[in-house]
């Protein structure tokens, strides 16, 4: 029913099965140089447009990838998922191009505009009270009533290689110009983006470093990788970074790199 085997751990040869689907469907977004930003670190900054990616987001890349994927015979149930906006975003766009249905977990207090563009895309909403109740327990009551796929944020292998194209297409088009990555930056949240990088990027760089960055108060990733053990976020409301908010880190992304 779409239930994660945490067991399982991508590799760079699941990042290239990745591209292969996503080849020609999400867009090859560009790495822009910042000469601003260059002159204030004193190093060459390079910015992954990913805004630019079909729906706004790197999101589109994971659930393109995850959806695909999913056996010809089982895409009628179709697919469920929880987000607060990019990641329902990314599961509508996916399933429509692919002609499946979506249904997206989400909080009564997600932004208007991600909602409303969830809706446009084809998917149905069904809201949720982020303080109280617990939207991964709704979303696989959905799942075992319905027979659908399961498509969570980032605690996925197929989720986590999808985001892991940005990683090699990080190395490629700094090769193009003679340079490798040293230092990454990646926000946090669930994970499955810095840890799809990570291995996009050290499959082939393995000197880069890597850092992951969160809003201020809700630092799970932080705790959790002091504490060695996954810890929640104290709060879940009171910033504008809502696209962040996760409660704690995904299990197989906090092993992945944590290791």
């Amino acid at each position: 029913m779409g239930i994660l085997d945490t067991a399982i751990r991508p590799s760079a040869a699941d990042i290239e099965a990745a591209a292969k689907r996503l080849a020609g469907v999400a867009v090859r977004t560009p790495l822009i140089n910042a000469p601003v930003l260059d002159e204030r670190v004193g190093a060459r900054v390079f910015l992954k447009a990913e805004t630019l990616q079909r729906t706004g987001s790197f999101k589109f890349r994971g659930a393109y990838n995850k959806i695909s994927s999913i056996p010809e015979d089982r895409r009628r149930a179709g697919v469920v998922a929880y987000s607060s906006g990019n990641h329902a975003q990314g599961v509508a766009a996916a399933a429509r191009l692919l002609g499946m249905r979506a249904t997206i977990v989400m909080p009564s207090d997600a932004p208007r505009l991600k909602r409303e563009r969830t809706v446009v895309l084809g998917a149905e909403i069904v809201l949720y009270d982020r303080n109280s109740e617990d939207r991964a327990a709704i979303a696989k009551k959905l799942v075992a009533e319905r027979g659908a796929t399961l498509v969570p944020p980032y605690d996925d292998p197929l989720i986590i290689a999808g985001q892991g194209t940005i990683g090699a297409e990080i190395v490629d088009d700094l090769a193009r110009l003679g340079l490798k990555p040293d230092i990454v930056v990646v926000g946090a949240s669930g994970g499955g983006l810095a840890a799809g990088i990570s291995l996009g990027v050290k499959a082939r760089v393995p000197s880069a470093r890597f850092y992951t960055v969160e809003p201020e108060g809700f630092d799970d990733t932080l705790r959790s990788f002091k504490s060695g053990r996954r810890e929640a976020n104290a709060r879940m409301s009171g910033t504008i970074c809502d696209a962040l908010m996760s409660n704690t880190p995904g299990e197989l992304r906090f092993r992945f790199c944590a290791n």
